[in-house]
């Protein structure tokens, strides 16, 4: 443990642009988390679609991440942070306009463009709001800064899972019918359903396009300080110091590892709770529960940040880590709600782990960190390629999350959570390695 310094985290001279830039973390926030849900919404509107093809939600709105994050890089290095941050938006904006027409002609398709529009804008945004904040003041202080601004994201988050469930998940007709009485319906009655329920899930996305658009106008008449630049070097120079920087490398994977358990655990708890339901003839609400996490991470995301005073960042975040880790197994193996808790408890380990991962791993970057900041960036593809992977474990013994039982007594919905486990233990193991990188 050793003793921070007394510089402040963010000086008064640039608290307003700091405000100005950790809005945009809120932003972000929402549209992950009113996504999230997306995944059980679109298998209740269209139940034709499997599992592995209704998480292809996910697929399609973190791939934009990885597709988007080197060019936003290379735009912001030739022209300017506040550049970077009106083209995020300017994207952001239009592919929530896009959820109209992908509604009126019920193609699932559109919606996973419509998204991946979305997320190119998002890419943006986070590959300019992320170094962008590390640099709004002392070298010192740039992981706690960082983790301050990233404590205002699971606000943002809180907000999309509200309307997630007030105007999606509770407003959907599909929703009102068990199976059976679902398949009994005439054709013009599923039709009229679907085109119902199509127009609701696209509406919070509209209203946040029209969002996007004030806040961008805002933006634009913002003044954004710019910040000390280093020495520009050639973009092979950058490339060649970042995959030398071991430390780096292995930061990239691990915020892989941090996003894609993040997305595993907000998407699936929606299952779990299916499951649970069906098996303890409950009749809970998973997002209830997914807001209590989010409340959860948000916490920890304040808790973490004033720890880091007393704390080096490394080994608060190996702590975490490896707790997330150890919920993670309980989520397998506990029955009942004390299995759903582990899963809920999960996510105030991984609270701190985006911003700490981003600021360990660009610690003591010159110009390079615009590039760096790509590759961390383009990481959070971990969040399209996980959900997959977990699906494809969900799909082992058919369209259910009970069909198929682990070791003679775990249902299958509770055992793809070992993915999550390995992920956040490989966090934990980053930050071990990195205490005296």
């Amino acid at each position: 443990m050793t003793n921070q310094t007394k510089t402040p985290i963010v000086s008064k001279a640039l608290l307003f642009p700091f405000i100005v830039i950790t809005s945009l973390f809120a932003l972000w926030g929402i549209a992950n988390d009113l996504t999230n849900p997306m995944v059980s919404a679109f298998k209740k509107v269209m139940p034709e679609l499997s599992n592995i093809q209704a998480s292809l939600v996910q697929f399609a709105f973190y791939f934009g991440y990885f597709f988007m994050a080197l060019p936003a890089a290379l735009f912001i290095r030739k022209f300017s942070y506040k550049s970077g941050i009106l083209l995020g938006l300017t994207l952001y904006a239009i592919g929530a306009f896009l959820f109209y027409p992908a509604a009126k002609y019920e193609e699932y398709n559109y919606f996973l463009v419509s998204l991946w529009v979305i997320t190119c804008g998002l890419a943006f945004l986070e590959t300019t709001a992320n170094p962008l904040i590390l640099a709004l003041g002392d070298k010192k202080t740039a992981t706690q800064r960082l983790n301050l601004a990233q404590a205002f994201n699971p606000v943002g988050s809180l907000t999309g899972m509200i309307i997630a469930q007030v105007f999606v998940l509770g407003a959907l007709q599909s929703d009102d019918y068990t199976t059976d009485a679902y398949n009994a319906l005439s054709s013009n009655e599923l039709a009229a359903i679907r085109e119902n329920d199509l127009g609701v899930i696209s509406v919070p996305y509209l209203s946040l396009g029209v969002l996007v658009l004030i806040i961008m106008a805002i933006i634009f008449f913002t003044k954004i300080p710019k910040t000390p630049e280093a020495d520009k070097m050639g973009l092979k120079k950058s490339f060649s110091k970042l995959f030398a920087n071991k430390n780096y490398v292995t930061g990239v994977l691990a915020q892989a590892a941090c996003v894609g358990s993040q997305i595993m655990c907000w998407t699936y708890i929606f299952q779990y709770v299916d499951n649970l339901n069906a098996e303890m003839g409950w009749n809970i609400t998973a997002t209830n529960y997914n807001i209590a996490a989010m409340i959860l991470f948000l916490s920890g995301r304040w808790i973490g940040t004033g720890l880091m005073k007393k704390v080096n960042p490394p080994n608060v975040l190996a702590l975490f880590g490896f707790c997330g880790a150890l919920a993670s197994i309980g989520a397998i193996v506990l029955p009942g709600m004390a299995g759903l808790i582990s899963l809920v408890a999960i996510s105030v380990f991984m609270s701190i782990m985006f911003p700490t991962i981003y600021g360990i791993a660009l610690k003591d970057m010159g110009d390079e960190a615009k590039i760096g900041s790509a590759g961390l960036v383009m990481a959070i593809v971990g969040g399209a390629l996980m959900p997959i992977a977990q699906a494809a474990i969900l799909d082992l013994g058919g369209d259910g999350f009970n069909d198929l039982n682990i070791l003679g007594y775990i249902p299958e919905v509770n055992a793809s959570f070992i993915l999550p486990a390995l992920c956040l233990a490989f966090v934990g193991y980053f930050g071990y390695r990195s205490r005296k990188a």
